[in-house]
Order: structure tokens, then C-alpha cells, then sequence
């Protein structure tokens, strides 16, 4: 089939990248002038693992093209909508680019389109499509609008495209039916070259699931702020624990085991962040409000989440006392491993309030340091932990990168200041990093003298008898 993807974000270029993959002509159009002349000279706009060899086989074999978005609108009957939704001031999400997209598309194309919403969308936002390409058609245009939400995770969106759990479609018709079937049978039915995996007969054909518009964009919005309950609400077991002197990760674990809830995001931290759950949200809240509906349940985990920042940085001050001119080493910008992004990342956030504190913080991140110096451009960034540690009276884990697994602890010890980590992602055991001779900190567990002792049993049983 001939399909076209409008917008070369993290969404778009990994939808334009894995349909080419599985034999679709596909040509995608982005806006942004730099980020286009990079797409067509082969050079990758953003790091997301297998993504660039993906593109580059599209390019190579000629089933993926990059341009305008007016060649865009002409080159395909199939037209994915993958721009950016950010948030407004109030939590609404902006849909001037859509409404743009479609204005485009109403007076420029002719003949029949399929119109599918990838990007997060507002319910109700199809029906305000169909209208708009009413209003501005100027060609005869014939149209359909379907709903096709996106639940790629960043670090995982190839292989989270290829070999989804489910697939969700929202049409309104026949025709668009058929065609969404058949832009996806090569994934429902495993029929194509995988660049993740050799092997594709050993993962589980992904469930299609057909329903109506409204229901497909509500299934999104509903799934992420239902992802970001399970987040806030461990993490604020994860407080317990600490005045009661529990282990989180084994309350986690216990609870896991029930199949009705299951473990995934039960892990504790220091909040959620990302392009997704913060703004989706806050959207989901805001779609209620003017429905009527007082979703204060929401409400309660965008509030949980933006403490996460105050209470990690509460940790920093009781460790190192006065944090007016101490170094503080960050390991991790990204908002999670194995990607770039660093939008609403809650390293901006806790490294900010640790510059307003007067700190002196460096930093170390795998890929985020060229994104995060274009919001952060106050601390310094190094080219490894190591660098980023000397002379540090805390290093603080902000992201669980994996390299961050092997660090060679004796190496560490000499070039830091205090031996004290103060872990946000709870990335080691604690008796792995005691042994060592450091001081460990972590979330919802017992900290951790240098000696392996509970550092905090007397103050838990002082907290419990208060």
C-alpha cells in the first residue's frame, strides 16, 4: 500500500520506519526544516534502539521517502496524522497542528483518503476532524477518519510496533476497516523480515481489536493515566515503607504475584515523567472536568508524582546537611534508558531545585547530554560516571541505565568525595553497594551504612512510636 506519515517525531518516524519494514511504500513529511535535511541525508534526528537501521533499510530498498507535507498529502490514499499534542497552560492538549493537518489535507487532496489519528488525541477529536475536513474540502475530496492509537514505549517503539500485545482501531466504516486490516496483516499474521528478533514464530500473534472512534481514543488516554496510577500509587507504599522500615520491592513483589495485578510499573522511584504520562494526564483530567466528570483520582497522582521531586531532594539535604556548595554528581538525564528524551524529565526538575539550593552539579548520560544542555545549559556534562563523580559529595542515579550496573566500584571510590549514592531508581541491592564501602541511599528501603548495617531501624522504631 501506498501510506503517508505526517510528522518525524519519535511516533511518526517509527510508524513511517517499521510500515516500510513490512512492505508498505511510505512517505513521511516533517515540518521542521534542520530534522527533514537530516532524514534525507541518511542522519538520524533521535536515538531510539534499532530505529536508525530500520530507516536506513527503508531507504535503502526505496519504500521509504522523506519531504513535505504537501507531497505528503498527495503521495498516499492512507494518511497518519503523527504530529505533537503538548500541553496547554490549563492541561488541554494542543491540537493546532492536527487542525492544521487537516485544513492541509481538506484543500489540497482529491479523491478518496483515510485519515487515521495516531497521534494522543482528546475523545471526540475524530468527529472534529470529519467536521473540519468537511468545511475546508475544495476537491471533491471523499474521506474517512479512523482512530489508530499508539502505545510505543520510547526505548522499545520498534520492536513495540512489530510485535504489539494489541492493535486498536476506531473506524466508522467498512472500507476503512478493510483498509487497516490490511496496512496490518503482515504484523497480526508475523509475515515479515524482523529486524529485532530472528525468530518471530516464538512471539504471540497481537490481538486486533476493532471498535468505534471514541472508544479507541479513550482506550489511550485511559491506558497511560492507568499505568501512571500503578506508578504513584508504589510510590507511595514506597513512603511507608521508609517510616516503617519495610522493604518496597518485596511488598512490590508480593503484590505482583497476584494476577490481577501483576508487577509491571509497581517499581518505585522518584516520579514519572516523559512526553506521555505527564501530559496525558493531565488531558484525561481536563476531558472529564468538561464532561463533568470529577475525576479527582487523577488528580491525586499528577499530585503525588510532582512531590517525587521535593521528597528526593529532602533525601539530599538529610545526607549531606548543607547542600550550598556541594558537588553533586547526576548519573542520568533521559526520562527513562534507551532513549534521548528529556521532556519533562524528572532530572530537569530535581536538577534545578538542586541548582537553586546552591549546588554544583555535573552530570553523565549515555545519549541525553545534547538534548538536556539545551534546557540545562548551568551544570557540566562529562563524558562518563567516573568524570562526572569527582570530587562528589553525593552521586544521585536518576536513570537505570544499564551501564550503570557494572560500574567498577573501587574506581568510583577514589575519585569521589563522600561515598554515598543516593539511588532514585532503585538500580542495585543495597548490600552490593555497602560491601564496596559506600553509604547507600535508595527508595522505600532501609538505607545503608558503609559498614552493610540498617541505617535506619532505630529512626523507623522511633517514627512507629511516635
Amino acid at each position: 500500500m501506498r501510506i503517508s506519515v505526517i510528522g518525524a517525531g519519535y511516533v511518526g518516524l517509527t510508524t513511517a520506519a517499521c510500515l516500510a519494514q513490512i512492505g508498505h511504500d511510505v512517505f513521511c513529511s516533517e515540518s521542521d526544516g534542520d530534522k527533514l535535511h537530516k532524514l534525507q541525508n541518511g542522519i538520524m534526528p533521535l536515538f531510539e534502539p534499532h530505529l536508525e537501521s530500520v530507516v536506513a533499510d527503508g531507504r535503502k530498498s526505496g519504500r521509504l521517502a522523506f519531504g513535505s507535507t504537501e507531497e505528503a498529502i498527495d503521495s498516499g490514499q492512507t494518511i497518519f496524522i503523527c504530529v505533537g499534542t503538548p500541553p496547554l497552560p490549563n492541561g488541554d492538549a494542543d491540537l493546532s497542528a492536527i487542525e492544521g493537518v487537516a485544513r492541509a489535507i481538506a484543500k489540497r487532496a482529491s479523491g478518496y483518503r483515510l485519515v487515521i489519528e495516531k497521534s494522543t488525541v482528546p475523545v471526540q477529536t475524530g468527529s472534529q476532524l470529519r467536521k473540519h475536513l468537511a468545511v475546508h474540502n475544495t476537491k471533491g475530496l471523499k474521506y474517512d477518519v479512523a482512530s489508530n492509537p499508539e502505545f510505543l514505549r520510547e526505548g522499545s517503539a520498534v520492536e513495540d510496533f512489530l510485535h504489539p500485545d494489541r492493535i486498536v482501531v476506531g473506524v466508522e466504516s467498512r472500507r476503512a476497516a478493510e483498509l487497516l486490516r490490511e496496512i496490518y496483516a503482515p504484523i497480526v499474521g508475523q509475515s515479515f523480515a524482523c529486524p529485532v528478533h530472528s525468530d518471530c514464530r516464538r512471539l504471540t500473534d497481537p490481538v486486533f481489536l476493532m471498535t468505534d472512534t471514541e472508544s479507541a481514543e479513550l482506550i489511550k488516554h485511559a491506558s497511560n493515566s492507568f499505568l501512571a496510577m500503578k506508578i504513584s500509587f508504589i510510590n507511595m507504599v514506597a513512603n511507608l515503607c521508609e517510616v516503617v522500615g519495610a522493604d518496597v520491592t518485596k511488598v512490590a513483589e508480593g503484590m505482583g504475584l497476584d494476577p490481577r495485578i501483576g508487577s509491571a510499573f509497581l517499581k518505585p522511584g522518584i516520579g514519572f515523567g516523559g512526553f506521555c504520562f505527564p501530559k496525558d494526564v493531565q488531558a484525561f483530567i481536563r476531558i472529564a472536568e468538561r464532561s463533568g466528570c470529577d475525576f479527582s483520582l487523577l488528580k491525586e497522582v499528577e499530585k503525588i508524582n510532582q512531590r517525587r521531586i521535593h521528597e528526593f531532594v529532602e533525601k539530599v539535604r538529610k545526607e549531606v546537611w548543607v547542600v550550598r556548595g556541594k558537588k553533586i554528581a547526576v548519573w542520568g538525564l533521559a526520562f527513562k534508558p534507551n532513549t534521548d528524551d528529556v521532556r519533562f524529565a524528572p532530572s530537569i526538575a530535581l536538577v534545578r531545585a538542586l541548582l537553586d539550593e546552591g549546588a554544583i552539579v555535573s552530570a553523565y548520560d549515555p545519549q541525553a547530554t545534547e538534548k538536556a544542555s539545551a534546557v540545562l545549559p548551568n551544570i557540566t556534562y562529562c563524558a562518563n560516571p567516573y568524570e562526572a563523580a569527582i570530587g562528589a559529595d553525593a552521586v544521585l542515579i536518576v536513570t537505570e541505565w544499564e551501564e550503570f550496573r557494572a560500574i567498577d566500584w573501587h574506581r568510583l571510590a577514589t575519585v569521589v568525595e563522600r561515598q554515598l549514592i543516593i539511588d532514585g531508581r532503585n538500580v542495585f541491592e543495597p548490600t552490593e553497594i555497602t560491601r564496596h564501602g559506600f553509604q547507600y541511599i535508595s527508595i522505600g528501603r532501609p538505607s545503608r551504612s558503609a559498614d552493610g548495617k540498617d541505617a535506619k531501624a532505630e529512626d523507623s522504631l522511633a517514627s512507629i512510636e511516635k
